[in-house]
């Protein structure tokens, strides 16, 4: 019987090659040394590959497979990965998601000390110029200062015992875990992001999402104190570069230490140009003790796959034919984008998700359940959810997940109904599917309306009175944004919900702006 062959395209640690090979029926291709052209000829029989940053797995790549099953990224990020068209093909994608956690935390540490004393600088001063003068290198101590965490992840939660140990004030920010994840490790817990931005040093670890992407800009920056100093160790694109230059040459922020950059390599970016900054080539998972992980655990997932026994850490993963009816394979996605939509309009803790079905479509829900978690939860961990390990992680954050099946009492063949609790109230949107394969959300909030569930949108809540719409219109077009369609909802009880389908992003002070109306109950910014 011919071997299964697993191909390698990047670099990674020895020990995974030793793994991978002593698995006697299966075949190992070493082709990280190949070039990229060549690379499509020698994955086309391949039943799994094992990639990293250098293999862009794209329409050229997805075209050159014929017998793929599954995609192993060596690493966290999958930015180089087409999941979309990997799901399309029934290509399962994997990652690696903690391998490097501890390496991370190291260097985001490396760095605080580093801006702290200036030690790169002072260090070149000594050995390149031979100049000696301690008056020129004073620095500050960490022992005292205020260190605010954004993201209290794996990697956050980390950096925040150790700063504790070098007798730091620490606080954290995070909307998407029960504040006694920080306050029983000693660490204080807010939900004003202002208190962070108080802080004496400030390093963030979060996903990068359309959420987090410029979450400290221009005007972030000028509420921070004097001589701030800020760390990203996480994800390129975090901070505003051009905000984050500015304030570095102004003086602003006293001293950046930067390992992730927006566009990389960075080697003309004009950061560089600073001598108040601290940089690295994306080096966080530069161990040889978190490369034999990333390694190990990406041979393991390999293997796994490979035998069809697990899917460590996938990322997404194909709904198998004759599994499910053809009429709910439509829900599987309308599911998963009211969940998410649910998510962003309700951006807190989440205690419980409910899926509720009326029709045929209620004798599936436990088939569906896992896509309403994944959609909840993607809104506030990203890439770090995943079909697999949906369930568990909605365990372990104590969300309650069920299913109801009730009659039958809409206007539509089939329903669908997410409910979701926070800590802050309910959100419910209800959706169904037409033929053709049509979705629509049909209710929000139990105010009816009709939406495809596509685009940007914001979501306003009103008192129904006259003039909102004017007035909504006003505030988006003194800023140019164009309104693509205008969908209003309103009940007895004198209240109106609009969706507004927008052409462009929507920046956080228009809806500062919206918020600030009379009639306005509550504004949500929405991407689906």
């Amino acid at each position: 019987m011919a071997k299964k062959k697993i191909v390698v395209c990047d670099a990674i640690h020895e020990a995974g090659f030793k793994l991978l090979r002593k698995e006697e029926d299966v075949e190992v291709i070493d082709a990280s040394k190949e070039p990229k052209d060549k690379l499509l000829d020698i994955i086309a029989d391949a039943d799994v590959v094992i990639t990293r940053s250098p293999t862009e797995v794209g329409e050229a790549f997805l075209n050159a497979v014929k017998n793929l099953k599954a995609i192993v990224r060596a690493g966290v990020g999958v930015d180089n990965v087409d999941i979309e068209g990997c799901s399309k093909k029934g290509i399962i994608v994997m990652n690696v998601p903690t391998a490097n956690t501890i390496a991370a935390v190291e260097l985001t540490m490396a760095h605080m000390l580093s801006c702290a004393r200036s030690f790169p600088y002072a260090h070149n001063d000594l050995k390149q110029n031979r100049i000696w003068n301690r008056e020129k290198w004073y620095g500050i101590e960490l022992s005292g200062k205020k260190l605010g965490i954004i993201g209290f992840g794996n990697i956050g939660s980390r950096v925040g015992v150790r700063a504790l140990a070098f007798g730091m004030d620490v606080i954290t920010y995070d909307p998407y875990i029960p504040s006694s994840k920080a306050t029983d490790l000693g660490v204080k817990y807010t939900t004003n992001f202002d208190d962070i931005l108080e802080c004496d040093f400030i390093t963030i670890h979060t996903p990068k999402t359309k959420e987090t992407v410029n979450m400290i800009s221009y005007e972030e920056i000028e509420k921070m104190k004097d001589g701030v100093i800020l760390i990203n160790c996480a994800r390129g694109g975090l901070y505003n570069e051009d905000a984050l230059y500015d304030a570095l040459k102004k003086g602003k922020v006293r001293f950046a230490g930067i390992d992730v950059f927006a566009k990389e390599p960075a080697v003309d970016n004009k950061l560089l140009d600073l001598d108040n900054i601290t940089v690295t080539p994306h080096l966080g998972a530069n161990t040889y003790e978190s490369q034999r992980k990333i390694a190990t655990q990406a041979a393991e997932a390999a293997i796994s796959a490979l035998r069809g026994t697990s899917y460590p850490n996938a990322l997404n993963l194909p709904i198998k034919e004759g599994e499910i009816p053809e009429f709910v394979k439509p829900f599987v996605e309308l599911i998963q984008k009211m969940s998410y939509l649910a998510a962003q309009i309700n951006k807190h803790p989440i205690s419980s998700i409910k899926l509720i079905g009326e029709g045929e479509i209620a004798d599936y829900l436990n088939q569906l359940k896992t896509f309403a978690i994944v959609g909840a939860l993607k809104e506030s961990l990203g890439e770090q959810v995943n079909y697999v390990n949906a369930e568990f992680i909605a365990k372990e954050k104590d969300i309650e997940v069920k299913t109801q099946k009730q009659p039958n009492m809409s206007a539509f063949k089939n329903r669908v109904t997410v409910k979701m609790v926070t800590n802050s109230g309910v959100t419910k949107i209800s959706g169904t599917v037409f033929s053709e394969n049509i979705q629509r959300i049909v209710e929000i909030n139990n105010i009816k309306l009709d939406i495809e569930p596509k685009g940007k949108m914001i979501i306003f809540e009103n008192k129904d009175v006259p003039g909102v719409i004017a007035q909504i219109a006003t505030i988006l077009s003194n800023h140019n944004i164009n309104i693509a369609d205008f969908r209003l909802g309103r009940d007895d009880k004198d209240l109106a919900l609009a969706v507004i389908l927008v052409d462009q992003s929507v920046p956080k002070e228009v809806i500062k702006e919206l918020e600030n109306l009379e009639s306005c109950i509550w504004v949500a910014y929405a991407v689906i």
